[in-house]
Parts: C-alpha cells; sequence; structure tokens
C-alpha cells in the first residue's frame, strides 16, 4: 500500500466498494503506524521550512557574560597577525589561503595557546603564523575570536611533524610533508620552510645549525608569513622534541608568573549578600586545579581576593578579600567557584570580568 503524501478526491462510492466498514477499520489498525508517518511526512512537506530546519538544533550564539564556543558554527583559519591592540583585544589577520584581512574581538575567555601551552594575546608577534577560531557577530560577520593557535602548540597537540623531504643549503629552504612521524597519517605534502638570517635552529634544547638537519628528519617549527601566499619563514626550527618541549617549559614558568601577578581571569555570574558566584577560564586552569574542593578539601576555605577588570583583563580597582566556599569543573574546560567576602562588591558587575589571587599572590 503507497500512501499519498498530498490528498486527493476520490469518489464516495468508491471507497464503499473497495473498503467496506469492517475491511476499513481492520485496514486502518494494520496500517496506523504508517499512515502517522505519512500525515507526519505530509505537514512538513506542506509546511513552509525547509525540512533541514525543522530539525537543526539552535547554534548557540556569543553572549557577553557566558563562556561560550558555537562550536557549530564556526571557522578555524590559518593566518598570520597583522596588528593587535592590547587595550581593547582587538585586531586583524590575514587569511593565508584566499590573501582576505579579517578583523576580530578577542573573548574575555579566548584561548591563547602559545609555544604548545597557554599564554596570552601579549605572547603573540606581529607576522605570526596561527590558527584562529572565528564565530560570526550579529552582522553575520566572522568577528568573535575563542583562540588563537601557535604552530608549535597545533603540531606537538596532534603529534605531527614536517619530515624533510629535500634540502636546498644555497637556498636555505627544506621540502617537507606534513605528517606523522610515520606517516601513518599525512596532513599535506609539497611543501616548503624558507630559513634567512634571523632563523634559529635547535637540537637537544641547544643551538644547532641548518646543516644539523638531514633527509627524513621529523621537525617542528615556529614560522611568520610574507603578507601574502602561504609562505613559511622560520624563526625558530626544532630538529628533536626536547627543544620544543624546552620552550614550553620556560612558556608555562611565564604564564604561572602571569596568573600570579594578574590573577585568574573569570566571569562574575552572581552577587548576593556577600556570596560571589565566578566562572573561571580556561586559561587560568593550572591555578584554578589546586582549589577544586572535591579533589583537595584543604581548599575549603582557601583565602582569596577578587577585582573587577576592564576589557584589557586588568583590574580596576582594589580587590576584596575572600574565603572559598566550593570549586568544581564546569563545562567548556571552566570552573565554577563560590567564595563568601565581607569586602563591599559593590564594583563587581554581573557579566563583567574580574581577576582572581589564591592565597599568597600579591
Amino acid at each position: 500500500m503507497k500512501l499519498r503524501t498530498r490528498f486527493q478526491r476520490v469518489p464516495l462510492d468508491s471507497l464503499k466498494h473497495q473498503f467496506p466498514v469492517t475491511g476499513l477499520i481492520a485496514m486502518i489498525q494494520k496500517y496506523s503506524t504508517r499512515i502517522a508517518i505519512g500525515l507526519t511526512l505530509f505537514f512538513l512537506v506542506e509546511s513552509d521550512l525547509p525540512l533541514q530546519a525543522q530539525t537543526e538544533k539552535p547554534v548557540p550564539k556569543i553572549t557577553p557574560g557566558k563562556v561560550i564556543v558555537p562550536f557549530q558554527k564556526m571557522r578555524r583559519i590559518w593566518g598570520e597577525l597583522v596588528s593587535v591592540d592590547l587595550k581593547t583585544r582587538t585586531g586583524t589577520f590575514r587569511a593565508e589561503g584566499e590573501d582576505k584581512l579579517y578583523r576580530f574581538s578577542a573573548m574575555p575567555y579566548a584561548e591563547m595557546l602559545h609555544h604548545a601551552t597557554s599564554g596570552d594575546l601579549s605572547d603573540f608577534r606581529i607576522g605570526e603564523r596561527a590558527i584562529f577560531r572565528m564565530h560570526v557577530n550579529e552582522a553575520g560577520e566572522w568577528y568573535w575570536l575563542t583562540y588563537i593557535q601557535d604552530e608549535m602548540n597545533m603540531l606537538n597537540g596532534h603529534k605531527e611533524y614536517y619530515v624533510v623531504e629535500s634540502i636546498e643549503a644555497a637556498k636555505g629552504r627544506i621540502g617537507f610533508t606534513w605528517a606523522k612521524a610515520d606517516k601513518s597519517y599525512i596532513r599535506e605534502e609539497g611543501l616548503f620552510l624558507e630559513t634567512d638570517a634571523e632563523t634559529q635552529f635547535w637540537k637537544g634544547g641547544k643551538p644547532a645549525k641548518f646543516s644539523d638537519i638531514k633527509l627524513g628528519d621529523t621537525l617542528r617549527a615556529k614560522t611568520h608569513g610574507i603578507g601574502k601566499g602561504r609562505v613559511r619563514v622560520c624563526w625558530h626550527v626544532f630538529l628533536d622534541d626536547k627543544s620544543l618541549l624546552a620552550f614550553r617549559e620556560k612558556q608555562m614558568a611565564v604564564h604561572a608568573g602571569r596568573l600570579a601577578k594578574d590573577g585568574l581571569p573569570s566571569y562574575v555570574d552572581r552577587i548576593n549578600d556577600g556570596t560571589v558566584e565566578l566562572t573561571l577560564f580556561r586559561g587560568g586552569s593550572s591555578v584554578a586545579e589546586t582549589l577544586l574542593t572535591g579533589k583537595n578539601p584543604k581548599a575549603l576555605g582557601d583565602q582569596v581576593r577578587l577585582a573587577p577588570a576592564g576589557v584589557n583583563l586588568k583590574p580596576t580597582a582594589e580587590a576584596i578579600a575572600g574565603t572559598v566556599v566550593s570549586c568544581v569543573r564546569a563545562p567548556g574546560a571552566t570552573f565554577k567557584l563560590v567564595l563568601k567576602t565581607d569586602g563591599d562588591t559593590g564594583k563587581l558587575r554581573v557579566t563583567e570580568v574580574a581577576r582572581l589571587w589564591v592565597a599568597k599572590s600579591p
């Protein structure tokens, strides 16, 4: 039996002839599921909305005061940093695949993945090649930025290398395949690294030379563009993992010092009668981990200080003292922290940024 998706007029006498009353009831009982499906399809076909639009879930939108990363609608664009304003956390980059200039505004919770670990917007050099994760604003422009991931972080995180295929010593040029070390996965072939007088080479965590590079070597690099095309000019070439990880360890120390000085960045979620609820951002997770009251019961009652912060994420007023009531993990690798304070919370604003210092921080 075929179900029609649109009703057609059929003479009543014809129905009586084809389906006596008892037979019609039996038929309805037998095919009730199919009839229901057919009616559903009919109403979907008759609807003005496309079938896809009726079944898709709404895409979350960037919302001030909330940590939201709309993974359903994003672009991760390889490009080179062209300009940055640290006071407003805005800037521009050139998408190397299309030679197009994009403006961006970094969200307060945007991840800055630098030297294969956490960093700050100020760590990135003009011209540096990186991945910019972008989302649309109300005008439909790719504008909101939720991470910058440098080349070193991408290669280290994916366990990928630049496998040397050719060496042109006179030109300082290295041909490579971007792949796993054993080439069990190949991302791209026929690529080149350019080197110049400013390029530094590293092996075993110590300075090396271009001549130390051999065919088949697995390299990693930190590169910059030249303002057009897909050109990789090396600032640093790492001939082994040890050298890259040495840079990573130094960056981790720099970031830890920055968190101790500037505090952990967060959103203020709620203020009520001396109780303040915060969402701590992922960039401060190395310290936030120590405040988890379930994992570390001694964190309960820890002394902390809290201050409001501006667009540049810098404190804008004197910090008030408080104690930790609870701290738990939350979605998006964030942390929900509740503190109690007797201080004046008048300068804190819900949905705005605040900085949190733990006991021994200045």
